[in-house]
């Protein structure tokens, strides 16, 4: 790691010390120009900033001002304190805030007898449109959807949420990369010890790169391994504002989409941005139906193998019949029927998303066609695991928050009830929702507000009530009962 490096009153070795840094650099621009009689030079990245608006200024300066300086120094404070160029608020002081500026697009002028330099506004950085989000789909509300370029998405979030207590905060992590991270909350709703508490876990996270929030997530969550993450995802600006209104906090990563939600609970996953445009009951309804999906893709397939190993006379005899003779002509034992369909799943879904997206959903229909058919016929499998794990499959699109660890309980179910049977089902789905009750997300109840019990619940839990009764008892992370005062886990 590269040590802490002031500047040098002398312009070429500053010149010199840049070019030592960034190597031959084709597009490392390096300008030695006369500002009012004193020797400086231009320094910037072509492609992140623009020439032509750099140029603009300078000359605009150069030929309306009849300033004499002295010195460097007299020049630096004079552009500083008395001309109206578009000058960031802070200076540059060492190599390293040198480097940083440049690459955030910015152009600094280095000046002959100044240990400082000045930065000025001309970033021209390329990004992606504001889009809908491909990923997180609604009926009603709004369609835009989180940038690439993190100024951009602190914009969308300070244009929806127009209060004086919205604040912003920013960090570098990433030791090769110097990404820029914010920390946004409201501070008259967020509760002050969680804020500090992961400002505090933000500021000593060690990482060589990156590119997404969820590189942040080992460093922020405390605690022993779960399936469950304590932070959640979304790409919508509309739902990162409702979450800022309920006294959560958000971290945003420039270059990546996708805001982190902290703290994040399990009934989270089964709402929607949708549920609060529609009518009530209808969100309520659909709630329902969400977590009903979630234990439907979690159990099934451990409990079909359970039953039809063990208590095969729990199915109806048309049915056990069927189930006989389908297996009759299968090689493998049922269980490991039912992960071998799984996992063929799996690899037809990745193979859906990491093919272009023109043929991605059209090789992974027909895959999972053409390959189902042929193994029921050539008899490695039978169809009713097919059907089954066909059945769960669809059911965990219903939650797509919840889909990596659906998939590995999934299996794991499986498993518990080929070698044990009904008491293998019955011991891991005690640990599971043991294991989900007992969770912490950062101080706060995971399973709040179902868990412990509260008013929240009623207006807001697996059910929803109407608009007027929300708008007079507002969720909030400060009303939960069971959280630790001080933040800690």
């Amino acid at each position: 790691m590269q040590t802490e490096e002031t500047l040098k009153p002398q312009l070429q070795q500053n010149i010199e010390l840049l070019k030592q840094r960034f190597g031959n650099s084709i597009d490392l621009y390096t300008k030695p120009v006369r500002i009012l009689g004193i020797p400086c030079c231009l320094c910037m990245f072509e492609g992140l900033s623009t020439i032509e608006r750099l140029w603009v200024v300078v000359l605009d300066m150069l030929s309306k001002s009849e300033f004499q300086p002295e010195s460097g120094l007299e020049l630096f404070h004079y552009m500083q304190s008395q001309t109206d160029l578009p000058l960031e608020n802070s200076c540059v002081e060492t190599v390293d805030q040198l480097r940083t500026q440049l690459t955030a697009g910015t152009t600094v002028i280095l000046i002959d007898g100044c240990c400082k330099a000045v930065v000025l506004s001309t970033q021209n950085m390329q990004f992606r449109s504001i889009q809908e989000p491909s990923g997180e789909g609604n009926v009603r509300g709004s369609r835009e959807g989180f940038s690439d370029l993190l100024r951009i998405n602190i914009s969308l979030l300070r244009r929806l949420i127009r209060t004086e207590t919205l604040t912003v905060e920013t960090m570098i992590c990433g030791e090769r990369t110097a990404t820029e991270v914010a920390l946004v909350y409201d501070r008259s709703l967020a509760p002050e010890e969680l804020v500090k508490q992961i400002r505090g876990r933000l500021s000593k996270a060690k990482l060589p790169v990156l590119f997404d929030s969820s590189y942040l997530v080992p460093f922020l969550q405390r605690g022993g391994f779960s399936f469950f993450q304590q932070a959640g995802y979304t790409e919508r600006p509309a739902t990162a504002c409702a979450k800022l209104c309920e006294g959560k906090i958000i971290i945003l990563v420039n270059g990546s989409p996708f805001a982190m939600i902290i703290p994040y609970f399990f009934s989270e996953h089964f709402q929607s941005l949708d549920d609060y445009s529609t009518k009530a009951y209808f969100a309520s309804f659909i709630r329902m139906i969400k977590y009903g999906a979630f234990f439907l893709t979690v159990l099934l397939p451990g409990v079909f193998v359970s039953v039809a190993e063990y208590t095969p006379e729990l199915f109806p005899p048309q049915l056990l019949y069927k189930i006989a003779a389908a297996e009759a002509a299968t090689p493998l034992p049922l269980f490991l029927e039912m992960v071998l369909v799984i996992v063929l799943l799996e690899i037809v879904r990745e193979a859906g998303l990491r093919l272009p997206h023109p043929i991605g959903h059209s090789v992974s229909l027909v895959a999972a066609i053409i390959v189902g058919d042929a193994a029921v016929k050539a008899g490695i499998l039978s169809t009713p695991i097919v059907i089954t794990a066909a059945l769960t499959t669809i059911s965990m699109f219903v939650i797509p928050s919840l889909y990596e660890p659906a998939t590995v309980l999934r299996i794991l179910f499986v498993f518990a009830g080929g070698l044990f049977g009904p008491f293998g089902i019955l011991a891991l789905l005690f640990i599971m929702l043991t294991s989900i009750c007992g969770m912490n997300s950062f101080g706060l109840p995971y399973t709040a507000p179902l868990i412990p019990w509260g008013s929240g619940a009623v207006r807001d839990g697996v059910l929803r009530t109407n608009w007027k009764q929300l708008a007079r008892h507002p969720f909030s992370v400060n009303d939960l009962p069971g959280g630790n005062a001080d933040g800690t886990e």
